[in-house]
């Protein structure tokens, strides 16, 4: 999947989370600024060379070509080298070096995101599923928002400690994109409204956080005048409010305005200025959700189950959810909690650092002593837009194809208990080599081939740094995979060629770390030839960009990212293409978990997958054994 990514560093999660329960008052000293103290110090990510990208490029797709594609392929990269190449990388290179230009990946993350025309929900928006707590609907949302709302003034006075890889400090730059941070639809690309840009410079002053509960939004206010938090008391009593002025039953899905943010983006824009254009007061209405800190979705549904929670998360009924906001804290009727995340401005990893924060004891334990503070009633307001025919029209064909888009999504979530990252490390394996090569094995049993793999490795040690994509699928996978299936070769042989495997994974993936990968420089060459106007499409120069090596290593089959937390139970995702797998997984000390999905016409292949990994893991163990 191109638009969900791992933290695949391991973070100082423990010391973040310690130094994160420090309490703040007007009485303490001043602390001293840190969280993006790393802004401009961090290291730039490093533009590679066009022959090192075009070097490892081939590399890359080779074991996925027969000897035919792969010359074809060779002849394509020649002729780029020759061509058109040098003088795209010059321009590169000049734009790397502007004046506020953080890296030469800027322009590419926007076309990246907000140029795709497909829907959000489900194809690009991500979801966690938190651990459960013994509360109740309204108790757990109440705390959530306390404790988001502190973390959200923590980083307003920049106190919180950014996140580090051992002792190297990460780029906390995606944490501005937390809060009042809308993405708003365009005919050709998106835009973002956000704080900390040149409209509103510096962190957000809203006050509200957008409510949605039985199809109807509200305004809340989670900060009293003097900018003092609410305390937990008046969150209950004003969540209790609200569900008591929401309708006796849901809206009626036309005038359930959040299925127009499910639309795809294009058709989502013309509606909106439609929107905006029948009463001047839906200009207000819209400028109040898009401005709120972040959403609050109380659901009446009460999933069963890993798998039914994850699902009402990444879909829900499509009504009660505003996913262009970047969070939405989703709790259900019995207490069961998630989130939802629009992912054009925050990766897995900054997502993890705030969901931890979230359920630290001690910030947790701040928020609650002062549960019986008052600085008032907090103000509620319905937000209700005004609609005619045409747009009750729009938000039917909106349901229509949601309804089309959630039926054809499967799912399923898998969980191996047999062992995890501790037996993993005990045989001197890479758990993340590990979990990977298991998966190429269970594709192999389960589809009788191996396919384009893409797994996400996170750069966040650079500044500005987000994720650098992995092309998993190696000879030596290939190898040892072919092995597996080959009657006559040993056990040994197995073992050696499954630790060539791993060996090349973890180098592969160290590289990708260190920003030298060949997918995304060479994409951002293509972009950029596009919006120079040249013909990418028909000149002979541009053949890399149609090439079997490139259309085969982007056309995946499997889909990966994992983004670990103790505080989260499921990470998820939707399907992406007619023939891939989409694998969100977790391998944790002790278990491999993770939420699986695809098309709904191909979830037996799926579900056959799931079977045959979990058999895999125990047959590398055996064999590692």
């Amino acid at each position: 999947m191109y638009f969900v990514y791992n933290n695949k560093i391991e973070t100082a999660m423990a010391d973040l989370s310690q130094s994160q329960g420090i309490p703040l008052s007007e009485e303490s000293a001043p602390q001293e600024k840190i969280t993006f103290s790393g802004e401009g110090v961090l290291p730039r990510l490093p533009l590679p060379e066009l022959g090192d990208s075009l070097r490892r490029f081939e590399e890359w797709c080779t074991p996925l070509l027969t000897a035919e594609e792969l010359t074809e392929t060779q002849a394509a990269i020649k002729a780029f080298a020759e061509g058109a190449g040098d003088q795209l990388q010059a321009a590169i290179k000049e734009y790397n070096q502007q004046e506020g230009v953080h890296s030469w990946l800027d322009e590419f993350w926007s076309s990246r995101y907000l140029g795709r025309r497909v829907p959000v929900s489900i194809n690009a928006n991500f979801i966690f599923t938190f651990i459960d707590q013994p509360l109740t609907q309204v108790q757990r949302a109440a705390e959530l928002v306390g404790v988001a709302v502190r973390y959200k003034q923590q980083l307003d006075d920049e106190v919180v400690p950014p996140a580090s890889m051992k002792g190297t400090p990460l780029c906390m730059e995606q944490h501005k994109f937390l809060f009042s941070t809308t993405r708003i639809p365009g005919e050709e690309r998106d835009t973002v409204r956000a704080p900390y840009s040149v409209a509103t410079p510096g962190a957000s002053s809203a006050k509200h956080i957008l409510v949605i509960c039985k199809h109807q939004l509200f305004s809340l206010n989670v900060v009293a005048d003097n900018g003092k938090a609410h305390s937990l008391n008046e969150l209950e009593a004003a969540l209790e409010k609200v569900i008591e002025q929401a309708p006796a039953t849901p809206l009626s899905k036309q005038n359930s305005v959040g299925y127009l943010t499910t639309l795809s983006r294009t058709e989502w824009a013309g509606v909106r200025t439609e929107l905006l254009a029948v009463d001047p007061a839906n200009a207000q209405v819209s400028d109040t959700i898009e401005q709120a800190l972040f959403c609050l979705c109380l659901d009446d549904a009460e999933p069963q189950g890993l798998r039914e929670s994850a699902d009402q998360l990444l879909h829900g009924d499509g009504a009660n959810r505003w996913f262009d906001k970047s969070i939405s804290l989703i709790v259900f009727g019995n207490g069961v909690a998630g989130v939802n995340c629009e992912h054009c401005g925050v990766d897995g990893g900054a997502l993890v650092e705030f969901v931890d924060y979230l359920h630290n004891e001690s910030n947790r334990g701040i928020v609650g002593a002062g549960r019986n503070e008052s600085v008032g009633m907090p103000e509620m307001s319905p937000l209700i837009f005004t609609l005619n025919s045409s747009l009750e029209t729009n938000i039917e064909s909106a349901v229509q194809a949601f309804d089309a888009l959630a039926g054809n999504t499967a799912t399923h979530y898998m969980s191996f208990d047999d062992f995890g990252a501790k037996k993993i490390k005990s045989l001197k394996v890479s758990p993340d080599a590990f979990a990977q090569i298991g998966f190429q094995l269970a594709h192999m049993r389960t589809k009788g081939l191996i396919g384009a793999t893409y797994e996400s490795i996170a750069t966040r040690h650079y500044d500005r740094g987000r994720t650098e994509a992995m092309r998993v699928v190696t000879p030596e996978i290939v190898a040892f995979v072919d092995a597996m299936g080959n009657e006559s070769a040993s056990d040994e042989q197995k073992a050696e060629l499954f630790r060539a495997a791993a060996a090349k994974h973890s180098r592969r993936l160290r590289e990708c770390q260190s920003g030298e990968a060949p997918e995304q420089h060479l994409w951002q060459l293509q972009l950029l030839a596009q919006a120079q106007g040249l013909p990418v499409d028909t000149d002979e120069a541009f053949r890399l960009f149609t090439s079997p090596g490139w259309l085969k290593m982007r056309n995946d089959y499997l889909s990966t990212s994992s983004a670990p937390s103790e505080n989260i139970t499921v990470f998820g995702f939707g399907a992406t293409s007619e023939q891939c797998i989409g694998v969100a997984y977790l391998v944790r000390n002790d278990s491999i978990t993770a939420y699986l999905s695809t098309p709904s016409p191909v979830a037996a292949a799926m579900h056959d997958f799931s079977d045959n990994l979990q058999q895999a893991y125990r047959d590398l163990a055996a064999l590692l054994q």
